[in-house]
């Protein structure tokens, strides 16, 4: 959702880029292909995601594929370990929150010199959900307070952080307004004609949790000025909404 965006400002701001990825003949959970791609590498943005939402699997991969870059990276003499996560998983403990905890420890505790970049829920968060809970023409949502961001916004700052030195943690990342999931699902359904009934169901996370603290960097456009972009489309389509 957000690598192919790191690509494009990393790209924009006369960088070489290299793609870790398994359709590049590169798998970072094995670590296959992953030395000889991270040759003359000065840096690594980890944008990757677990193919599940479950604790135990989700931290295995996590914990891994960073083993997998830290081990490569010492021995092509990467500098420095970019890591995207989320706002929220100290108040959102369990499942993928907490793999994503152990994601962040991982990569904070290894060899090589890293920063952790939180962010709250993309934009296109409420697509993903509607593509997973859908059932016919009805969608069930999780009735969550956020602050979402774009993923394009996500992306720029990623980049800009992997050109420079190592930060452990840095200031959490949101967009400029709050508003609850639900009737952003519902929104982007309408403004795209995707005719789903988005329904509100009990979340199994505290309503707020996911919500930025006080010194949250804010960027980005609105959910609203984000569905007039093509990356909305994208979105829906990539999620097979449209």
């Amino acid at each position: 959702m957000v690598g192919r965006y790191v690509v494009e400002a990393a790209t924009a701001s006369g960088h070489d880029v290299v793609v870790l990825a398994r359709s590049r003949g590169v798998d970072v959970r094995s670590g296959d292909g992953l030395v000889s791609a991270l040759g003359g590498v000065d840096a690594v943005v980890d944008a990757t995601n677990a193919a599940t939402t479950e604790e135990a699997p989700a931290t295995e991969f996590f914990t891994a594929s960073t083993a997998s870059l830290q081990r490569a990276g010492v021995e092509q003499g990467v500098g420095h370990l970019v890591v995207l996560s989320i706002v929220g998983i100290d108040r959102a403990s369990t499942g993928y929150y907490a793999a994503k905890a152990a994601h962040e420890h991982a990569a904070l505790g290894g060899p090589l010199p890293a920063t952790v970049l939180r962010a709250t829920q993309f934009h296109e968060f409420s697509a993903q959900l509607m593509a997973w809970n859908r059932k016919g023409s009805v969608a069930q949502i999780p009735a969550l307070q956020v602050q979402s961001v774009a993923a394009r916004a996500v992306g720029s700052v990623l980049a800009a952080l992997a050109a420079g030195t190592a930060k452990q943690r840095v200031a959490d990342l949101a967009g400029p307004e709050r508003a609850d999931l639900v009737t952003l699902a519902r929104r982007l359904s309408e403004r795209l004609n995707l005719g789903i009934d988005v329904q509100p169901v009990e979340a199994t996370v505290p309503e707020d949790a996911l919500l930025p603290t006080d010194g949250a960097r804010i960027d980005g456009p609105t959910f609203e000025q984000w569905l007039t972009t093509d990356d909305a489309a994208t979105a829906a389509i990539t999620m097979g909404l449209a």
